[in-house]
């Protein structure tokens, strides 16, 4: 079996949704259900079975998946708000319920792959090397970024990514993250405007290097992210942290316009003020430094931001349909 924490998340329904379509059922999701969408998120999918995380870390710990013939874990349950103020919280429900399953998968030669983020490099200044000599240096902006950099440092240290695989997402966004409110990508909060008639409002810059709209992402969709997450299922040998991004940085004036195409509508762009708290941390840039992730084999081609856009608000926003729909 392959276990999937996080599963009726985002990421983590569609990492079942793609076990599923390379023909894999044989899923336990281990996810709390706390919105109507994310009952939607796999109410098409085929898995076996579906743990509550309270009772997956109690059978973990007390032996119950020993002798259950585990494949892998694909650890994606996480606390992502970026505004999470609670560390207590943070450190148990991110940190600690990682190091528990990295042990785990260690020590009974399971594969482990794991969710880390783009959040750990902070406002960027350093760069986005998921070079391992370097996690050290870097400062993330929020408590979020922190509990997933305090993984990978410590998997680190404790000579676990000789094993396992920590992933760095950057901007990922497409289906199945209809229920992640104010964490959602801007692609589907916008779109939720247009609909009502509204323009698509963009942050003025106040960067003197970036004109209105022209600060850049490393946007991935979510199909893509799924294709690299299991290429490390697929493929046992690679080991360590690596970035999950196109390579390629696009502008917030590229998303706006590539959604109005996908709509067959005129753009209507706006540029308002940034929020006074945000503008001493804000990023101008992201973009992952992919080499790595090529070593280790991943070498297909990422969709492009118009196909990626066009494809999810054609096929999916519109209809309002979850993979697997």
């Amino acid at each position: 079996m392959i276990i999937v924490t996080g599963g009726t998340g985002f990421i983590g329904s569609a990492t079942v949704w793609g076990l599923n379509k390379r023909g894999r059922s044989d899923v336990v999701i281990v996810d709390n259900v706390s919105h109507e969408e994310k009952e939607h998120n796999i109410a098409s999918l085929q898995y076996e079975e579906r743990l509550e995380i309270p009772d997956f870390r109690e059978k973990l710990a007390a032996g119950d998946f020993d002798n259950k013939n585990v494949e892998a874990i694909i650890h994606l349950g996480a606390n992502s708000s970026t505004t999470e103020r609670d560390w207590d919280h943070l450190l148990d429900n991110n940190v600690h319920y990682t190091q528990e399953i990295i042990r785990w998968c260690a020590d009974k030669g399971v594969r482990c792959v794991y969710a880390s983020s783009g959040a750990t490099y902070g406002d960027g200044a350093l760069g986005f090397s998921d070079d391992p000599e370097l996690f050290d240096q870097l400062k993330p902006l929020n408590l979020y970024g922190k509990s997933k950099l305090d993984v990978d440092i410590w998997a680190r240290d404790g000579g676990y990514h000789e094993k396992v695989v920590g992933l760095r997402y950057l901007n990922v966004f497409g289906p199945n993250e209809y229920h992640k409110g104010d964490m959602a990508s801007v692609i589907y909060k916008k779109f939720q405007e247009i609909k009502e008639g509204k323009p698509f409002t963009l942050f003025k810059s106040y960067h003197s290097d970036y004109a209105d709209g022209e600060s850049t992402r490393d946007f991935v969709y979510v199909k893509d992210v799924i294709d690299a997450t299991l290429h490390f299922i697929e493929n046992k040998e690679p080991a360590g942290v690596f970035n999950v991004g196109t390579g390629k940085a696009r502008t917030w004036n590229d998303v706006a316009k590539s959604t109005y195409v996908a709509l067959g509508e005129e753009p209507n762009i706006e540029y308002v003020e940034m929020p006074e708290a945000l503008r001493d941390q804000y990023q101008y840039h992201t973009q992952a430094d992919i080499t790595r992730l090529k070593k280790a084999g991943f070498t297909q081609k990422f969709t492009s931001l118009e196909e990626a856009i066009g494809d999810y608000v054609k096929n999916y926003l519109v209809p309002h349909r979850h993979l697997g729909d």
